[in-house]
């Protein structure tokens, strides 16, 4: 660190080379992370503020912007090229935006239909805020919107910028506004510990370069040799200058269905995850004509256990690369997969280290007439029930199922995300480019999907059909 000048994390450096302006891209307007909460009880809506703002002052990260010197960046073909003066620039703190609005009344002559009232209200206020832009330089980094269902019910939807927080970063985020809240409304100070800042982060993965790299060079130089990142043929070329909007498709995989592929995982001694990703793998090789798949997933990024409470962009960009030749039945597959992931997760390094030692890995990135596939599990929710702060009882609010024209984005292809619910369900959500695919093509794919998912666990030694 020099001065107000952070040197960048390999995570934002690898960021930072996917600019592509306000309407594109890791850096644009859209690239955001929203999350829910439902609030019960007497809330004192000048606590909460005070607690946004007390979390915005203990994360840096979350007031501080990614700036480039003016003679920054030489261009190139280099995984790492035009990064050239980009650094960290922090603000200090200020208030965060607290909007509080109506969102209609839960009220109904019968309890289950107040509370679907109330759902819906919520989950229809977190898709109307995650469809708001918010630019990477305003600060601070983290929003709220606070809806009032009712005099003692209200739906708290956190907003952030991407380059500022991951998944996991919302669920710490969430642990420490409960515990400023629950201090500001009863007059006291928090008295939580020094929070571990990115910055910190930042610094230890750039101490770490060089032992990655053995890594890099050592593993996956070998192990993408020839690879080229998965991607689906869009069938159209994106205007020029067009902002790129992003549609969000959910789809729901039922009880039945999941309970029987979270049985099926269990007898290959596998994770749901692995079972769903090999559901994908065979549906992909169906859409493409190819059996060797290099699907990009996601992990947390947080095999250090010190930088577990920290808030900022650690997760990491992992290519999971499976041969399909050679796999008889769906067994087969789940068995590839598996192996895939556990030689991945073993060498899970900032991709940016990856990346450079696979140059042709990412080209299909340039081809207008592609979007590149990724695909992921959510996180468990870090709640497992209802949660106290002060007088107020609070839970997350997961399992949004209506599908939206415009949603937060990923910075170019198409993002599969399965979060599997406390009912038992999986509600899968695709965001994908209105300019790219069209609402029903996206539809049929997701059908496709369920539909491979449930024959290939329904018989999972049965042979395989290609086509």
């Amino acid at each position: 660190m020099t001065g107000n000048r952070p040197a960048l994390s390999l995570n934002q450096e690898f960021l930072c080379s996917l600019d592509h302006g306000e309407t594109a891209g890791a850096l644009s307007q859209w690239y955001t992370i929203t999350y829910g909460l439902r609030l019960r009880g007497n809330l004192d809506v000048g606590a909460l503020s005070a607690a946004l703002d007390d979390v915005v002052a203990r994360h840096e990260i979350l007031r501080t912007t990614l700036c480039k010197d003016d003679a920054g960046g030489s261009g190139g073909s280099s995984p790492r090229a035009g990064t050239d003066g980009w650094h960290q620039h922090l603000h200090p703190p200020g208030p965060v935006s607290l909007r509080v609005r109506g969102v209609g009344s839960a009220g109904s002559a019968d309890a289950g239909d107040r509370a679907d009232a109330g759902d819906r209200a919520a989950y229809d206020l977190l898709d109307d805020v995650e469809a708001e832009p918010f630019s990477h330089d305003e600060v601070p980094l983290l929003r709220a919107v606070l809806g009032r269902l009712g005099a003692d019910d209200h739906v708290l939807a956190l907003m952030a910028h991407h380059i500022a927080c991951d998944a996991w970063s919302m669920q710490v985020i969430i642990t420490d506004l409960a515990a400023c809240y629950a201090a500001r409304a009863a007059g006291r100070a928090h008295g939580l510990p020094g929070a571990t800042q990115y910055r910190e982060f930042a610094a230890w993965q750039r101490a770490s370069e060089q032992s990655w790299s053995a890594v890099a060079s050592g593993h996956w130089r070998e192990r993408l040799l020839g690879a080229r990142v998965h991607a689906l043929p869009t069938g159209r070329v994106l205007p020029e200058g067009a902002a790129d909007p992003y549609s969000v498709h959910r789809f729901v995989i039922g009880r039945e269905q999941t309970k029987a592929a979270a049985e099926v995982a269990r007898s290959a001694r596998s994770s749901l995850f692995v079972v769903l990703l090999a559901a994908y793998n065979l549906l992909a090789s169906r859409l493409t004509g190819e059996s060797d798949l290099a699907v990009p997933t996601f992990t947390a990024g947080r095999n250090e256990p010190r930088f577990a409470g920290v808030v900022g962009p650690l997760y990491n960009f992992l290519p999971i690369r499976t041969d399909l030749d050679g796999c008889g039945s769906f067994a087969d597959v789940i068995a590839a997969t598996r192996a895939s992931c556990l030689q991945a997760y073993a060498s899970d390094i900032p991709f940016l280290l990856i990346q450079a030692q696979a140059g042709d890995l990412m080209r299909r990135c340039r081809d207008d007439h592609l979007a590149v596939s990724a695909f992921e599990m959510l996180p468990p929710p870090a709640l497992t029930g209802i949660e106290r702060a002060g007088d107020i009882r609070y839970s997350e609010l997961r399992g949004r199922r209506t599908s939206r024209p415009v949603g937060a984005s990923t910075p170019k292809g198409m993002l599969w995300a399965l979060d599997h619910l406390r009912s038992g369900e999986l509600v899968g959500v695709i965001r994908f480019s209105r300019d790219r695919f069209d609402d029903a093509e996206i539809a049929r794919i997701a059908t496709q999907y369920r539909q491979v998912l449930s024959a290939s666990v329904a018989e999972p030694t049965a042979q395989l059909v290609r086509s």
